[in-house]
């Protein structure tokens, strides 16, 4: 509820100064369509697609979590002067319905990336802790299960949500319609060629099963090259410290299959798993889910090819 309360009060006050918050002099000379989105993956799209052509943001600031993001007045007012706004859609950025409803956004497309695909229920799998306060404020507020918002991590998916951005751009920017409809076939063929890969190494595993000692966002991934999975948390969860008894099922899970990897996710402190790696040897990877990158990883240019790439790397080191 203070969440609430605060995001309430942020857009009133952003919403206050729009009236002097003019796109700058150096956009309007530009040309260029401006475009935000709230996390790497579905901005470091947009940049494939529109580089060079447009004004392009992310809210979220390199090397912070998404799940505990909240927007400033200055991003809000960014969301209103924008073109195009790209958000998940899902709990992690419940806060955008609230602002969007405040605003006019009669002269903005917006692109909601878990309308772009078919959605899954999140799952609690076998030694997974639930985190029972956030699931009964969701079916509280929502009345329904709650849907993976991690549509990105699969390539398959990530195409569908390239061309819905793709045909939008086009639509707002008619003029330059070729060069994005040549980027975009361009840089699926490169998903195209992440999805052969990863098909090829689930194809071919001599183990089927990944453990995270950490949350799950890869539902959508698993899925898409059927493994089976086990870990401490569902994606979206709240939690950071998982319980002795979680920690032993996957140490148990871990030792009985003779699996030589543990998995951790971006921006985690590698706690969990490295206690499960010192009590069975297996070695800590990290599986990038994109949703965000270290400032210096931004600096240098990575891109979700390049993370999906570390991906399949260390992919191979846990199903050998």
């Amino acid at each position: 509820m203070r969440k609430l309360i605060l995001i309430l009060f942020i857009s009133m006050l952003a919403l206050s100064l729009t009236g002097c918050a003019k796109k700058s002099v150096a956009e309007e000379q530009s040309g260029k369509i401006s475009i935000i989105s709230t996390v790497f993956a579905p901005f470091d799209f947009t940049r494939e697609i529109a580089g060079g052509y447009a004004e392009i943001t992310m809210l979220l600031p390199p090397g912070s979590e998404c799940h505990s993001y909240e927007p400033t007045p200055q991003d809000i007012i960014k969301i209103q002067n924008c073109d195009i706004f790209i958000y998940i859609g899902g709990d992690s950025d419940s806060w955008v319905q609230k602002v969007l409803e405040s605003m006019d956004t009669k002269n903005m497309e917006i692109i909601t990336l878990m309308d772009c695909v078919d959605v899954v229920r999140e799952e609690l799998v076998e030694g997974m802790e639930e985190d029972h306060e956030e699931h009964e404020e969701h079916e509280e507020v929502h009345g329904e299960h709650e849907y993976d918002e991690h549509v990105w991590t699969s390539p398959k998916n990530a195409k569908l949500i390239v061309q819905k951005i793709s045909d939008v751009i086009c639509t707002i920017d008619s003029a330059n319609a070729a060069a994005y409809e040549k980027n975009t076939t361009t840089y699926i063929a490169k998903l195209d060629e992440l999805d052969r890969e990863f098909q090829a190494i689930a194809s071919s595993a001599a183990i089927k099963t990944l453990v995270f000692g950490d949350r799950f966002p890869f539902r959508y991934f698993a899925d898409a090259y059927d493994f089976q999975y086990f870990a401490a948390f569902p994606g979206c969860s709240t939690e950071t410290e998982a319980s002795a008894a979680t920690i032993a099922f996957l140490i148990d899970k871990v030792n009985a299959e003779e699996i030589p990897v543990v998995f951790h996710a971006e921006m985690s402190n590698k706690k969990m798993a490295n206690t499960i790696s010192e009590a069975t040897g297996a070695e800590v990877l990290l599986f990038h889910a994109c949703h965000n990158v270290t400032k210096d990883e931004m600096a240098a240019g990575v891109t979700y090819i390049d993370l999906m790439k570390q991906n399949i790397e260390n992919l191979k080191e846990a199903v050998k």
